[in-house]
């Protein structure tokens, strides 16, 4: 076998390989001979059809089968003579197969070639202070007296901001086709309603019905509904409002196991204080990656850059799912969506090249045992067993994938160690004279 590679560019190989003939005829006697003893043509006994016979009838299949063997075969080979992986697998062109002639093509595909990330202590990361904002504390309690109130049926008033209003509503679009829904809930001032929906609704009692029009703004988030006029039908059938407690020590002795409201603000602090940590630190860590990918000195592989964006758009339609909405009727321009996730991918991309070279050139490896606590923590939070969440991880060919994320953690672990991180100091107030 012969090959020959042609750099297209710094990411794009083109491979032509060419298998001798004699192992081509080898290959098709072989196949041949394997047809015929199966072979059922009229006129034959079955395992007495002549040779030529066969390749006669069975031309096509026989090239077709050995060409599935040999093929692969000879691009593995040759990568790896070559010391070359691909980024995905090789598209192969120019196919020729034909007995007593050479087996020739070429195999199309993308790499991403060694380079120098630089020196990692050059990179600078302004580390934010990690102070929580102002008002988080009470923010954060008023969020668990919220979580513990109690929705109550309204008499003797109407729909006010902040309630929560059961209607039948008959929804007609610009084209005139309407649809009815009925009780359905919906809480005025929450996210989520058509714009100018939950004004219409104010100062309705129980029992009224009301018709009006919506108009749907220019920049609206669903394009199929930008700059149209849609008019509903609605009937208040019950109002109920939501009756927080008081913040008081019965609560927090309500909400777990809390002496007083005080045990809970400070628990409610160290949470808070937590989460600014953690929040400078995925800012460190955000920062640090984009310093770094930008060292990447060359066009990305097509197909990862491709691949990530298709990975982004299936884990936002998950997210949909998990909230219980049909990502095929949120009315979502799925392509113009893809296409705003290819900046953020590119970053993706870029950063995950770039951390593969660190753990390359650092000889980073992972251990069997990091991966078996991987593994393990990921059968606790999926309430299984850690050889049974293994065997699906195996059979879904994920081991590597694993062995892959935590490689790159190491290099993230490495690349912030070896960085210069500046603690940025909290901005103190002003004193005005």
């Amino acid at each position: 076998m012969t090959h020959q590679l042609v750099d297209v560019s710094d990411t794009k190989k083109q491979l032509s390989i060419e298998i001798p003939v004699e192992v081509i005829d080898t290959h098709i006697e072989r196949v041949t001979r394997s047809y015929s003893k199966s072979a059922r043509i009229p006129g034959f006994r079955r395992g007495k059809v002549p040779a030529t016979v066969v390749k006669q009838r069975f031309k096509e299949q026989i090239l077709q089968e050995v060409a599935r063997e040999l093929v692969p075969r000879a691009i593995d080979d040759a990568l790896k003579e070559l010391g070359v992986e691909p980024v995905d697998s090789p598209d192969v062109q120019d196919f020729a197969i034909n007995e007593g002639k050479p087996l020739t093509f070429t195999a199309a595909f993308e790499t991403v070639p060694a380079f120098d990330p630089g020196d990692l202590t050059t990179i600078v990361v302004r580390r934010p202070p990690s102070v929580p904002q102002e008002g988080a504390v009470d923010a954060a309690l008023q969020q668990l007296r919220e979580r513990a109130g109690r929705v109550e049926p309204v008499e003797g008033r109407p729909v006010a901001d902040g309630d929560t209003a059961i209607l039948d509503i008959e929804r007609t679009d610009p084209g005139g086709a309407s649809e009815k829904h009925e009780a359905v809930a919906v809480t005025l001032g929450a996210s989520g309603s058509p714009p100018g929906f939950d004004a219409n609704l104010i100062g309705l009692p129980t029992g009224a019905e009301k018709t009006f029009a919506v108009h749907f703004p220019e920049d609206y988030s669903v394009p199929t509904m930008a700059n149209t006029n849609v008019t509903y039908h609605v009937v208040v059938k019950e109002i109920r409002q939501r009756v927080l407690p008081p913040l008081d020590d019965e609560l927090a002795k309500d909400l777990g196991d809390f002496e007083s409201l005080a045990a809970l603000r400070e628990r409610v602090e160290a949470d808070v204080q937590r989460e600014a940590e953690l929040s400078s630190h995925r800012q460190v860590r955000t920062d640090l990656l984009k310093q770094l990918s930008s060292r990447v000195p060359f066009e990305l592989p097509t197909s990862l850059l491709e691949r990530e964006m298709d990975r982004r758009v299936e884990e936002f339609a998950r997210r949909l799912m998990e909230q219980q909405i049909d990502p095929r009727q949120a009315n979502i321009d799925w392509a113009e969506f893809r296409e705003t996730q290819r900046a953020p991918a590119r970053d993706g991309v870029s950063s995950a090249i770039a951390l593969d070279e660190v753990a390359r050139r650092e000889e980073l490896t992972v251990t069997t045992e990091a991966i078996d606590a991987e593994v393990e923590r990921v059968a606790s939070q999926m309430s299984r067993t850690p050889e049974a969440v293994r065997a699906q991880i195996e059979k879904d060919g994920g081991i590597s994938r694993i062995y892959l994320g935590l490689r790159r953690e190491m290099a993230v672990d490495l690349v912030m160690a070896r960085a210069n991180i500046v603690t940025a100091q909290p901005t103190q107030p002003v004193d005005h004279p």
